[in-house]
């Protein structure tokens, strides 16, 4: 067995292991590290495939970026996991086998680009280039309208999002600058006209009779 083989099988072992620690550990932190080891994991896979930019892509997008991002989120949030993994294990078989289901779907369509025989033989001034130019005008040339289809998907997705976790709490004030330049000083201002009132002054008798009590 070559080397390169044999450190596939081993990337490969820690890639499906890390992965199904993601969705059993316990911990949402440790499910978020384990899901770090699988990018990473994954990214040593495409090293060994020669496509050295989807590789760094990996590890300084995802790794370096996005799953910072989910440990900030994580470790803010403090959720309770234990009430979030109730009933995990009763919709276990249900996700295996549509995972399953999944996993055969996509060997059955990508099983085709694994055959060395059919993969199309490149110029020497193309073998020049590189693999990650040659990366960029595929995909800006030949995969442009899917690309942009893509970025349009993952716009709408963000804004979704946003959508649907933005709430309004019922203990935050603010004000709302466009109903205050609508006001008038009518809708602020009441002028109401009331009788006046007298106050009498107290009767001679009843201070002298204070002042009496207060003597003795």
């Amino acid at each position: 067995m070559e080397i390169t083989t044999a450190l596939f099988y081993i990337f490969s072992a820690v890639l499906l292991g890390a992965s199904f620690r993601v969705i059993t550990a316990r911990s949402t932190v440790h499910s978020a590290l384990f899901l770090i080891l699988a990018f990473f994991n994954a990214s040593c896979i495409w090293m060994l495939l020669k496509a050295e930019f989807l590789a760094i892509t990996l590890v300084l997008v995802y790794i370096g970026a996005v799953m910072v991002l989910f440990l900030f989120v994580v470790m803010m949030l403090d959720i309770n996991s234990d009430h979030v993994r109730e009933g995990f294990w009763k919709h276990m078989p249900m996700a295996g086998l549509v995972g399953a289901l999944i996993a055969l779907e996509m060997a059955a369509i990508l099983m085709g680009g694994f055959r060395l025989a059919d993969a199309p033989e490149l110029s020497p001034a193309a073998m020049q280039l590189g693999n990650t130019k040659l990366l960029g005008i595929a995909i800006y040339t030949q995969y442009l309208y899917p690309l942009q289809i893509a970025a349009v998907l993952l716009l709408v997705a963000i804004i979704a999002a946003i959508a649907l976790t933005l709430r309004r709490r019922k203990d935050s004030r603010s004000q709302d600058a466009s109903e205050q330049v609508k006001v008038k000083k009518a809708d602020r201002l009441r002028i109401v006209k009331m009788a006046p009132t007298v106050e009498l002054p107290a009767a001679p008798a009843a201070d002298a009779a204070a002042d009496t009590g207060a003597k003795a």
